[in-house]
């Protein structure tokens, strides 16, 4: 019985192999820089760092093994199918960073090693610009108020005409009974207005709703009585 065991590596030669591996790495740690350097938020994590790192070699080895042969990237496509990924992505950026290396993974793994240099320098100057000059910042803060009061109609009323006072728009997301019933919960949506503070809206609040819980959170910032 013969066995015919054939090594298909040379199919790219070792140069190919050492440039493309090598390549995915640099670029796709100065992606992994840059994300470090524009990132803002208290969910930065060390391991998605390096995971990016290695997303783009592993899809760079990818490519050279799928190569031009087309079975071979339906047979890649079934088995990486079963797959399954059930960590939350923390951030919507963070999925951009995903397919960047990616991108630059699969091109460096079909060689094309000009336009994958290029792409990085300039998506990574596009997101170091965007960090560093704030572009498409919203500065509207709107605020969320949560007050308890008393179950009669009336009460509603009140807490909106002081709202009215002191908030540009404001909108009633929601309304809970507590307590077993003996209170209602109002949750609404605000926006101060101009030398307004939360402070003040509730100690207005506070003078009209028979001394229950009031809050008011702008952004991550919490202020409760």
């Amino acid at each position: 019985m013969n066995f015919d065991l054939q090594d298909l590596s040379g199919t790219f030669s070792t140069l190919d192999i050492v440039v493309s591996l090598s390549l995915s790495f640099v670029l796709s740690a100065i992606i992994g820089w840059v994300y470090r350097l524009t990132h803002k938020n208290v969910s930065y994590s060390q391991s998605y760092v390096q995971t990016l790192v290695m997303v783009g070699m592993v899809i760079s080895l990818i490519m050279l093994v799928v190569g031009s042969n087309i079975a071979r990237a339906f047979a890649l496509v079934g088995a990486l199918s079963v797959v399954r990924f059930r960590n939350a992505i923390k951030e919507t950026r963070d999925v951009g960073f995903i397919f960047l290396v990616m991108a630059i993974g699969m091109t460096t793994g079909t060689r094309f090693y000009v336009l994958a240099i290029a792409a990085t320098v300039a998506i990574c100057l596009v997101l170091v610009l965007m960090s560093r000059f704030n572009w498409f910042k919203l500065d509207v803060q709107r605020q969320v108020v949560k007050v308890q009061v008393p179950p009669e109609p009336g009460y509603t009323a009140v807490v909106e005409d002081i709202l009215v006072q002191f908030t540009k728009e404001f909108e009633l997301v929601s309304t809970e009974s507590v307590r077993a019933g003996a209170l209602t919960e109002l949750y609404y949506t605000a926006q101060l207005k101009a030398g307004k503070k939360p402070s003040e809206l509730i100690a207005a609040l506070s003078d009209v709703n028979t001394g229950q819980r009031v809050t008011v959170l702008t952004g991550y910032d919490q202020t409760d009585i």
